[in-house]
């Protein structure tokens, strides 16, 4: 499933195309994905300039006045602009007609052969009820007073057993943070993804925030991880796979002390990590 650089790669990708074009018509060719698509998105977008394209955890948002679709690419979703006579695929289910713009007329198409997607509807001023609960943005400024560093990290996790690999992985603490990522900050910080939250000192707790900040930006300037699905809005696959240190590699050598990284299920999740290395 992408993760936060993945859907910030989307973001960046669409943003030039899509901020300031107005949306002649919206095409829906099925009336759900993973939810019912509610019809204000076919009744109130046509007509609306598209304002902003923003990011919120691994959710996309097109701000229109009269308010805001609200995107995920589920597991195997993508989001591309293509000229308008592009040909229509067996799995392109949604397509936002763009006005006018240099190039010709354009049309944003969301492709989704699994359906784990989702396209939803948020009205002006409100907050939908997915964004509702979410924990602050890791490489933003604090969302709702809450900045993500090792302080906030600590405070979070104190009293908490369960591994901190899941801990580090729940939306309500941290958003985007998904399994590759965690698993290699984990890694990069040397803490063990078995070790309770609860146990984790306020100090290494810092270099963890640290790792996770510079380990997601690192993957945003490479353009995300091409993990079978996932391709930006260029087409382009993603180059942060070549880098990773732990993810995916469970029983190859550790690339600092050469031992065979150990794996395991946290959360009915992969996990690979260094038993020398992270304690």
């Amino acid at each position: 499933m992408p993760e936060l650089p993945e859907v910030e790669t989307t973001r960046r990708g669409l943003a030039p195309h899509l901020e300031g074009r107005r949306i002649a018509a919206v095409t829906l060719r099925r009336p759900d994905l993973r939810w019912p698509i509610p019809p204000q998105v076919a009744r109130l977008l046509p007509g609306q300039r598209i304002e902003a394209v923003r990011r919120r955890a691994k959710y996309l948002l097109l701000d229109t006045e009269a308010g805001s679709a609200l995107l995920h690419l589920g597991m195997s979703g993508s989001l591309r602009v293509l000229p308008a006579r592009t040909p229509v695929t067996a799995h392109d289910h949604v397509d936002f007609a763009l006005a006018g713009g240099r190039g010709g007329d354009r049309v944003l198409r969301f492709n989704d052969p699994r359906r784990f997607g989702c396209l939803l509807w948020q009205p002006p001023g409100t907050t939908h009820e997915l964004l509702r609960d979410l924990g602050p943005e890791p490489l933003s400024d604090a969302v709702d007073g809450a900045a993500f560093d090792g302080d906030y990290l600590f405070a979070r996790s104190r009293g908490r057993k369960a591994p901190v690999k899941a801990f580090l992985m729940d939306q309500k603490v941290v958003v985007g943070v998904g399994n590759i990522y965690a698993a290699e900050a984990l890694f990069a910080a040397g803490i063990s993804p078995l070790r309770p939250a609860g146990r984790v000192s306020r100090e290494r707790y810092h270099a963890l925030a640290e790792a996770v900040k510079s380990i997601l930006a690192a993957a945003i300037a490479r353009g995300g991880t091409t993990l079978r699905d996932f391709i930006s809005p260029d087409g382009a696959p993603g180059y942060f796979e070549q880098e990773l240190a732990a993810y995916g590699r469970g029983g190859e050598p550790c690339p600092r002390c050469g031992r065979p990284l150990k794996s395991a299920s946290i959360g009915q999740r992969a996990t690979a990590w260094c038993g020398h290395c992270q304690r």
